[in-house]
């Protein structure tokens, strides 16, 4: 295999197209704390990389027997990566995520040992038991969270470390865990199809979150972070809703995928909308400046 062969697997293998919507789910956090992005962020952003990565390996280390059946080309049944190296892969950004989530502070670890047990608990039991779904929409609300203590250990003034900053953040983390459940339920289908019932509900769930993070509270002016989340949360609903629509009305595997596509690119702007609505419109902005870049690698890469 050419050098350029060997990048191509690992991109495949690692969904490096799914990684632009991993960093707002540690700026999401920070909003959540009315905190602006630091070295702790910074820190929740590179440990989340990791661990998502350490997901993305092992889950196909995990399915290797089942995706020579249903999806022969991926990396390790067509013998572009060895098991033992996606495996070894796993191990290495798992310990390396949880490194970078040490430097940000106990706090940190604890949550961020959570989340790897999390990832690793769907990937190799969870995923194909009931509680599977539940499992992923935990790693990502942990992620968020992940994001909160990390910020919040760094900040100087009067910084709500720990349990404090988590309960903050928590509203925040439940939307997109819910989201992720969703999505995730429908994900199971994506290789046969024929299920209108999961793609209806998760229509359902994100018209309800849409509305839910981008709703104004009432008795006070309508600020501009509270504009910037109800066009957030719009863009939120027509990204996951269209594609979800679709494969309510034709449950084929195509139409399937595409709806578990667009319910991982609607990650970034329900990020975002979370970030407005914590009062950080500039952090939102900077979290859709991701979505070009998810496009452009989505075309080389696919994301499922």
């Amino acid at each position: 295999m050419t050098e350029r062969g060997r990048v191509r697997a690992w991109a495949e293998l690692l969904r490096v197209s799914a990684l632009f919507t991993v960093p707002g789910d540690a700026l999401a956090g920070a909003a959540a704390l009315g905190a602006r992005p630091n070295r702790g962020t910074a820190l929740a952003v590179g440990a989340s990389l990791c661990l998502y990565e350490a997901g993305m390996a092992l889950n196909d280390w995990a399915d290797r027997d089942e995706d020579a059946v249903d999806r022969p080309h991926r990396p390790i049944p067509s013998g572009r990566i060895s098991p033992a190296a996606a495996l070894t892969a796993a191990a290495a950004l798992t310990a390396t995520g949880l490194g970078l989530a040490a430097r940000a502070g106990r706090p940190s670890l604890a949550v961020g040992t959570a989340l790897a047990a999390a990832v690793w608990s769907y990937d190799l039991h969870l995923k194909h038991t009931q509680a599977g779904p539940l499992a992923m929409g935990a790693a990502r609300s942990l992620d968020l969270l992940l994001g909160a203590t990390a910020t919040a250990s760094r900040r100087t003034a009067a910084p709500r470390v720990g349990a404090g900053a988590a309960r903050a953040a928590l509203p925040a983390a439940a939307v997109l865990g819910a989201h992720t459940v969703g999505v995730t339920v429908v994900s199971r289908r994506e290789a046969q199809g024929g299920s209108t019932l999961a793609p209806l509900a998760a229509l359902t769930s994100t018209a309800v979150l849409g509305g839910l993070t981008g709703r104004w509270r009432r008795g006070g002016p309508v600020s501009a972070d509270a504009l910037a989340a109800g066009g957030l949360a719009a863009v939120y609903v027509g990204t996951a809703g269209r594609p979800l629509a679709h494969a309510a009305l034709n449950p084929s595997p195509p139409l399937t995928q595409r709806a578990v596509g667009g319910g991982i690119r609607a990650m970034i702007p329900l990020q975002a909308a979370l970030a407005a609505r914590g009062g950080a419109a500039g952090t939102a902005l900077g979290i859709m400046a991701l979505v070009p870049l998810a496009r452009k690698f989505a075309r080389k890469v696919s994301l499922t």
